[in-house]
């Protein structure tokens, strides 16, 4: 089980008694919709369903929790996990209260330098609905690379499809000089 710290978050596994504070932070039409698993209404059975699922050691599964003095509230999730091609790919949201402060790409990096260092991945993939382009952003703030690939990408909170747009992240390029403070 892995953990990290970065300069204003606490990336940590999710567990049984954060299902109402997930749901809270999750619960939001504008978060699911830009999400492909997430149901809409986002219920607190989906959240104690997805904080119960198993989690290998080679996906973490991360809740992004914002620190602000002695208390760390559940501001959205991040993690990797296999997709049906074999490839590891990159997923993460945000509550839409915590929208433009950098949290996503302070999260991204921290989980990118687990997939290089603890992991040993060489290549990362990630995705978003072309209707997102904040996702785009934080994804070329990563280093992540559009492949020029646009496909159809199913959502459950849409109930259909809509335009994806594929990235690619290569890890043995752009190594980081932020140190990276985790514990397993």
């Amino acid at each position: 089980m892995m953990f990290a710290r970065t300069k204003r978050l606490t990336l940590r596994p999710g567990w049984p008694e954060d299902a109402p504070a997930l749901r809270r932070a999750i619960g939001h039409e504008a978060v699911v919709a830009k999400l492909a698993r997430a149901p809409w209404p986002y219920a607190l059975e989906d959240a104690e369903a997805f904080l119960s699922l198993p989690r290998g050691a080679a996906q973490p599964s991360f809740l992004i929790c914002a620190r602000e003095g002695d208390t760390a509230e559940i501001v959205g999730g991040i993690g990797i996990h296999r997709a049906e091609d074999g490839a590891h790919e990159l997923g993460y949201w945000l509550t839409p209260a915590v929208w433009g402060r950098g949290y996503a790409t302070e999260a991204g990096h921290a989980v990118i330098a687990m997939a290089r260092h603890a992991l040993g991945y060489r290549r990362l993939h990630a995705w978003h609905f072309v209707d997102n382009p904040a996702s785009a952003r934080v994804l070329a703030k990563l280093g992540f690379r559009p492949t020029g690939r646009t496909e159809p990408r199913r959502s459950i909170a849409r109930g259909g499809v809509a335009p994806g747009a594929a990235y690619t992240l290569t890890l043995d390029e752009g190594e980081s000089d932020d140190p990276l403070r985790m514990a397993a």
